[in-house]
């Protein structure tokens, strides 16, 4: 195996096979986790394993709601690899190419630096990205939630404007500096309208203005909201939304975004200085560029992982349409729930094609969900049992708890939980995140042509991609939103990456 950059030479003899993993999230982290583990136990000491990311960590998403409110700091929603995965050299890439016939992929490090892995086996779990519609102004001014970057900027973004307004003598600006507009009421969109929410009206108690003078508008093409979760939760969840003060807007969405306003897809105006797109994701752009068979945009493997025709190449988390053995015909949702359980089958699979144990076809069923609504409040169904309220509230922090990988992390998620029920929350903007850094910037595009009807469906694969800070982003054309739904980062645990 050569590492990067191509001209450095290693110092010593290479194990006889390699392993390269892509991405770091659930499914890359825990197939790797688990794979060394089952190496160690087997004494291979002829395999290395290789993961290679943009990041140097796995980011627990469904809690970058609670940084963007400002109850949980950022670093303990992400797992550093460095002694973490124990075993598992780990190397800063973005995979831009992979070469089946020489069993070579080549990746562009932090510094713009081209670079070479070969292997010996293959693990394609590069995770989603954000799908950006082509709403005018929408890349230039709004800004997503799928990185702790953008989580902090929100945070920061609502405070600022919250401090400018307390002190702007023009009404109707300080009026639109109160205004926030978050676009997608499933479970991503929800949880981060009712985290703002939460840091809004502490900010009001502490600043000393009145908590009703904040506005939250939630959009959304879908009826109803959450409908991941069914009619009964999805409508306790709207109660309390509402009773919040958040007002919710279904069967609309964004036609215009711009510095200080947008307009509705019914013609309406609102006066906004903040916007929040939440409105779904879609596999990352690499699987597109592979020349494999896809379903709607997903890499389609077998059950057992394996990529079909390729015996040595495996793929799962969300950007692979893994077969559903629960429900024939169906795929599994591309949830951190499956993609965590299925890194594991991807393990066991992978050290089975080396020789070291069986092969083993991925089941799972479904466990449930988890939503947190802020203070006091969440919708739970685990088991099929449905949940709301305090009881809810116990489940969905006791599950995040449990699901972070890593002690110190649940530590320290468990004391920002327990200081969140004695004290307010701090509002302070720490400006370590500028816009550019959570901005949209223009990268790989791919011109859409225009979608027909209110709610049409966009292939996967048919899309414009452009770079989001260290994540990447698709963006397809503006009145799809109604069909995208594939987010859901609590599904007991969260999107992939």
């Amino acid at each position: 195996m050569s590492a990067v950059p191509p001209h450095r030479q290693p110092q010593k003899a290479e194990p006889a096979t390699s392993v390269v993993i892509v991405g770091s999230g659930f499914a890359a982290f825990e197939c790797a986790r688990r794979l060394a583990r089952r190496l160690d136990r087997a004494r291979a000491s002829d395999v290395r394993v290789t993961i290679v990311s943009p990041v140097d960590y796995m980011q627990y998403s469904p809690l970058l709601a609670d940084v963007a409110g400002g109850l949980v700091d950022p670093r303990f929603v992400c797992i550093p690899l460095a002694g973490t995965l124990k075993g598992v050299q780990a190397v800063r890439g973005r995979v831009d190419s992979v070469d089946f016939d020489r069993h070579m992929l080549s990746f562009t490090d932090p510094e713009g630096r081209v670079g070479t892995l070969s292997w010996d086996r293959l693990v394609l779990t590069p995770g989603s990205v954000t799908r950006l519609f082509d709403t005018p102004g929408l890349a230039t001014h709004a800004r997503g939630l799928k990185s702790t970057a953008e989580a902090l900027y929100l945070r920061d973004r609502v405070l600022e404007q919250l401090e400018l307004a307390h002190v702007d003598e023009n009404e109707a600006r300080a009026a639109a500096r109160r205004t926030i507009v978050v676009v997608g009421a499933s479970y991503s969109g929800s949880e981060l309208t009712a985290q703002l929410r939460a840091l809004a009206d502490a900010a009001a108690k502490q600043m000393g203005f009145d908590r009703a003078s904040v506005r939250f508008v939630l959009l959304d093409l879908a009826d109803h909201v959450m409908p991941e979760v069914g009619q009964k939760l999805g409508d306790a969840a709207m109660r309390v939304l509402r009773s919040r003060g958040i007002d919710v807007r279904l069967g609309t969405t964004l036609k215009e975004v711009h510095a200080d306003h947008v307009v509705l897809t019914d013609d309406s105006r609102i006066g906004t200085y903040t916007v929040a797109w939440v409105a779904g994701v879609t596999p990352s752009p690499l699987i597109a560029t592979l020349g494999l068979e896809t379903e709607r945009g997903r890499l389609k493997v077998q059950a057992d992982l394996q990529v079909p025709g390729h015996p040595d190449v495996f793929a799962a988390g969300d950007a692979a349409a893994v077969p559903d053995l629960t429900q024939p015909g169906k795929n599994a949702p591309p949830t951190a729930q499956h993609a965590t359980r299925q890194g594991k089958t991807l393990a066991r699979n992978v050290a089975a094609s080396l020789g070291y144990g069986e092969r083993k076809d991925y089941r799972h069923s479904d466990k449930g969900l988890v939503v947190d609504l802020g203070p006091r409040y969440a919708v739970a169904n685990p088991l099929g049992v449905h949940l709301s309220g305090y009881p809810a509230k116990l489940v969905a922090r006791a599950y995040h708890l449990y699901a972070l990988p890593r002690l110190v992390n649940r530590w320290a998620v468990a004391l920002a939980y327990l200081t969140d029920v004695f004290f307010p929350r701090t509002v302070l903007s720490m400006g370590f995140v500028s816009g550019a850094d959570a901005q949209f910037t223009a990268s790989e595009v791919v011109q859409l042509p225009k979608a027909a009807g209110r709610a049409a469906v966009i292939p996967a694969g048919d899309v414009r991609a452009v770079l989001y800070t260290a994540n990447q982003v698709v963006a397809a054309d503006a009145e799809s939103i109604a069909t995208i739904r594939g987010e859901g980062p609590n599904t007991l645990a969260g999107n992939e990456n």
